[in-house]
């Protein structure tokens, strides 16, 4: 499985529009409802670092997603003392949208979409990136599942991200994790006029 993460405020967006667009689509659009990403880091994304199995592309042109929940990014939202991160609003809000990796795959090569996956960090200056499925095999899955990622190793290997240029189908994401009651029932209002509402679960251990 893999997972995008984003503010509940924002998947009403998403719902609505039947999509989740990458960094680029969405600032060209008006930006975010909340953003909670580094405001440099994305522009560095967008405007800077390339994704070098598929020349002229940008880290900023993809939808991301992370192999795991709770990943590194989250537990910086959740400890909120980050000097680039403007987003102070902590863990709570955030919810997981969760797609089987195999079938979003699928979906890409019948629809001619490009995708492609970071080893570690696809926001870092030495990102490796792959676009063969029997690629897979060359991700830390080890690290990738680890709840300490203390060590350098481990934290650059469960950093590794899942890229989908420009958009993907909100028909993809199976279901959504939240934190706690009060943002489930956002979340279902939020998806509640959608063609497509996929179930929304607390899952209290996608979270720090």
């Amino acid at each position: 499985m893999i997972y995008h993460i984003t503010h509940v405020d924002n998947l009403a967006r998403i719902a609505s529009s039947g999509e989740l667009l990458s960094d680029r689509l969405v600032a060209q659009s008006g930006g975010a409802t909340t953003v909670i990403g580094m405001s440099e880091i994305k522009r560095r994304r967008i405007e800077v670092l390339e994704v070098s199995c598929h020349p002229g592309t940008k880290v900023g042109d993809y939808v991301p997603f992370y192999f795991c929940p709770r990943s590194i990014m989250l537990y910086v939202i959740h400890k909120a003392n980050h000097p680039e991160l403007s987003y102070r609003g902590g863990q709570g809000p955030i919810v997981h949208l969760e797609a089987d990796l195999h079938q979003v795959i699928t979906w890409c090569e019948a629809s001619g979409r490009r995708w492609a996956f970071s080893l570690s960090n696809a926001g870092a200056q030495y990102a490796s990136f792959r676009s063969r499925t029997q690629d897979l095999a060359e991700l830390d899955w080890t690290a990738i599942a680890a709840t300490d990622f203390r060590a350098p190793d481990v934290k650059e290997g469960k950093q590794a991200e899942f890229l989908v240029h420009e958009r993907l189908p909100f028909d993809l994401i199976e279901r959504i994790g939240v934190h706690s009651d009060a943002i489930h029932r956002r979340a279902q209002n939020a998806i509640a006029g959608g063609s497509h509402r996929p179930v929304v679960e607390v899952r209290l251990e996608w979270y720090f």
